[in-house]
């Protein structure tokens, strides 16, 4: 009796103390990058104003006014995020409330009976995973908007080796924040619901009804993700848009020069997008993987009965991934910092590479400590009574911790695989994406077909090696291994999530440089920052995509295994499900037209707005001295309302589809959605993603001028074309930059391709992995209606 309670102790001071670490660490890292102040008199304030006078005095720029609009810049953001933060936030728990009391009605109706108390705990576990998704949303935009500023004034610094190291620092220890802190508050919130809940069910008897209220947990999560992906997408996209084509082409002005008054909501929504929504979504994956996991080993009276530790073991997976996380965190600040551009990728893959391995060396001890050796993963049943005459039966588990930790390993490398595929498919050091830049030679319309193209071919690598991880995981322990293999795969979620907010508080301070009007030297360096944060939040996009498709794998077969439609089979020929798969491969894009198209809507009026501006307050656009300052409160508040009105459509979509086909048509037709969603939504966010990514790289590669291109060389007197004996034309290698025919051309691409990677593409992670979370929370009720044949009653028949 000792014994056990001291191995609970032990197994909870296992994932309460690394979920404190992790938050520890945050502050940590947030009282390291405030070390760089705005405000006050530091030493690296000292060094900024040296450099500010030498450059002053040398006539490069870089003045006191510089400065000063810089503070000015870092308050109207910070502003900005606030506001929509406000708004946003304030239609979120409008929804959760709702939607709590609707379904504690809802999910209460079990097996025909009323039982209030499942309803009660699932809506409350709903409401606290929604909060939860709001405060690391809220954690993430701030610490991003307070960082960005500080990585633009490092990039200052002098000598070009130090600015090199310390911008880099600040904006990867700003990302590092979000990564731990939310990371240490999911675990620690979802392990003390669990406790919470098991003073209320016997887990002995009990633990599937235990964890199916849990789940409500992964629902609040994800759906508060969709608020903020769709939300945020459409907001960040109709500023950037609406900037590029008000500046670059209705003006011929950068997107952030200072004249132009979208640049602020610009900046804003590179933070509401790709921080916020990012943060949210990733969260919603931990917390529905996690939820997936638990309810599947809940169905399994072997693991029931070894023991609470053994029973909440996915748990552990996350938890030990923070210690791996913080001990590796060091090396890409400290142990192997950069000193210049050629640098700033290498580190961060290193960065991904270290904690790959470290999870990967210390996951077979935690597998072996939790996990009994043979087990049967199906409810009312042994492995003795099940598996004795077993051949072939992934239920059957004959070494478990060997098993677990093949499956665990399978995710951490498909993921890391997915995202070094997506960074060469993606950033211009490679061989694609410069194909896509050198296309912009013969104008925009070979830019779009090379891009689609790129996108496309960059799905085959990834669908591969998540069909090979279902495959084996499946094979080797069920659905059960599938959903290890999804956290496997978020295993790394701390180091993820700091590589890709990264990419967002580089992109402002670049924004911030150049409306601040910073020398030329600054911007390069921000902008190399950039291009690196590009790529990588391309990364982190293929890391949520994959993880999002084995996410909604395990929940579809958590909905499986509850439903017990496993007991007769899916027919893939019964005519409901086929019908259902197709409408669910047909639902992504619908979806993708929605949110694509919003972000249309509200950049249309963005632009209409500039060039109001443009037009009535003079002297804007000619930059004349003295003249009034652009209204950019109204360009923000286009933004928060038109994504505040547009994302509801979509969200109703996702929603309403699956209860919706399982009260009238029952749980067969809701797997036909679910299976139809899921490889469908894959692949379009995967093409989508990397088609934006592409394009946007390919814009860069042009303007940092690494693209020639071979033209008629022409007298410097006459202008004639110079010609050689035989009459051909003599050709010289030109380089391309900014304001060259192919940089226009490559302008196009990456505008059209903005609400691709960051809108509709992230997006499409929330819809595959809500639908099935919503199926999972609602599988009791779907269920009470004819026997889970939906008020349409409809027979199981085949063609």
């Amino acid at each position: 009796m000792v014994e056990d309670v001291l191995a609970d102790i032990m197994g909870s001071l296992l994932i309460v103390f690394p979920a404190f670490v992790g938050i520890i660490l945050s502050y940590f890292l947030y009282k390291k990058v405030n070390k760089i102040s705005l405000f006050r008199n530091s030493p690296v304030d000292e060094e900024i104003l040296l450099r500010r006078m030498e450059k002053a005095e040398a006539g490069e720029g870089g003045d006191a006014d510089s400065y000063q609009k810089l503070r000015q810049i870092y308050r109207d953001i910070q502003t900005g995020a606030k506001a929509f933060l406000t708004a946003e936030y304030g239609m979120c728990v409008k929804f959760i409330a709702v939607f709590g009391f609707a379904m504690i009605f809802f999910v209460a109706n079990v097996d025909g009976r009323w039982d209030f108390k499942i309803g009660a705990l699932t809506a409350f576990s709903f409401v606290v995973g929604g909060v939860t998704s709001m405060i690391s949303g809220y954690i993430g935009m701030m610490i991003a908007v307070f960082t960005n500023a500080r990585c633009t004034m490092t990039a200052t610094l002098s000598p070009d080796a130090v600015a090199w190291k310390e911008s880099f620092n600040v904006a990867f220890r700003g990302g590092a924040v979000m990564g731990f802190a939310l990371s240490g508050l999911g675990i620690l919130v979802l392990y003390f619901l669990i406790c919470m809940y098991v003073t209320v069910f016997d887990v002995a008897s009990e633990a599937i009804k235990l964890f199916e209220c849990v789940a409500g947990f992964g629902l609040g999560g994800s759906a508060i993700a969709m608020f903020g992906r769709v939300g945020g997408g459409i907001y960040t996209k109709a500023a950037d848009v609406g900037a590029d084509l008000a500046g670059k082409v209705v003006a011929g002005i950068p997107e952030d020069d200072p004249r132009n008054p979208a640049t602020i909501a610009d900046n804003v929504g590179d933070n509401v997008g790709d921080v916020a929504g990012m943060g949210s979504d990733l969260f919603g994956s931990f917390a529905e993987a996690t939820c997936a996991a638990l309810v599947i080993a809940a169905q399994s009276h072997d693991l029931v009965s070894a023991g609470w530790d053994t029973l909440i073991f996915p748990l552990y997976i996350s938890a030990v991934g923070i210690l791996v996380c913080a001990a590796v965190s060091f090396v890409a600040t400290d142990l192997k910092p950069v000193r210049n551009e050629a640098e700033i990728e290498e580190v961060l893959k290193t960065q991904l590479a270290l904690t790959t391995i470290g999870m990967t060396v210390v996951m077979y001890p935690i597998c072996a400590t939790f996990l009994p050796s043979t087990f049967y993963l199906g409810a009312r049943s042994t492995f003795a009574a099940s598996c004795a005459n077993a051949t072939g039966n992934s239920k059957c588990v004959t070494n478990g911790p060997f098993h677990a930790f093949c499956c665990i390993s399978a995710g951490l490398w498909g993921g890391l695989i997915i995202g070094f595929v997506t960074e060469y498919f993606t950033s211009h050091s490679y061989s694609p994406v410069r194909e896509v830049a050198r296309s912009t030679e013969t104008g925009a319309a070979t830019n779009i077909i090379y891009g689609l193209a790129l996108g496309y071919k960059s799905t085959i690598v990834p669908a591969g090696i998540l069909s090979g991880i279902v495959f084996a995981s499946f094979s080797l322990m069920d659905m059960y291994g599938v959903s290890l293999a999804a956290l496997g795969m978020l295993g790394t979620l701390s180091t993820c999530l700091a590589i890709d907010v990264y990419g967002p508080i580089c992109d402002n301070a670049g924004g911030i440089a150049e409306m601040a009007e910073l020398p030329e030297t600054v911007r390069e360096k921000t902008d190399a920052l950039d291009a690196a944060g590009n790529t990588t939040a391309a990364i982190g996009k293929g890391f949520a995509i994959g993880s999002a498709a084995l996410v909604s794998l395990a929940l579809t077969a958590a909905f499986v295994t509850r439903t017990s439609v496993l007991d007769h089979g899916v027919n893939m020929l019964n005519p409901v499900v086929f019908a259902f798969l197709l409408i669910g491969s047909m639902l992504p894009y619908w979806f993708s037209a929605m949110t694509m198209k919003s972000v249309g809507v509200a950049a249309m009026e963005m632009v209409k707005e500039v060039k109001r501006q443009f037009d009535t307050i003079p002297g804007l656009l000619e930059g004349s001295p003295g003249h009034a300052p652009p209204d950019h409160a109204r360009c923000i508040k286009i933004s928060t309302d038109a994504s505040l009105r547009e994302m509801v459509p979509p969200a109703i979509l996702v929603m309403t589809s699956p209860i919706a086909t399982g009260i009238f048509f029952g749980v067969e037709a809701v797997i036909g959605l679910l299976a139809g969603g899921l490889v469908s939504g894959v692949q379009l966010a995967i093409s989508a993603s990397n088609t934006g990514g592409a394009w946007d790289n390919a814009k860069k590669y042009v303007e940092k001028g690494g693209l020639f291109i071979d033209m008629p060389k022409r007298d410097n007197v006459t202008g004639e074309i110079i010609r050689d004996e035989l009459g051909s034309p003599v050709l010289i290698s030109v380089r391309q930059r900014k304001g060259s025919d192919c940089h226009k051309a490559a302008v196009v691409g990456d505008t059209v391709g903005d609400p691709l990677k960051d809108t509709s593409g992230p997006a499409l992670n929330i819809l595959m992995k809500l639908m099935a979370i919503i199926s999972l929370v609602f599988a009791d009720y779907f269920m009470s209606i004819n026997n889970g044949q939906g008020f349409l009653n409809v027979p199981r028949q085949a063609f």
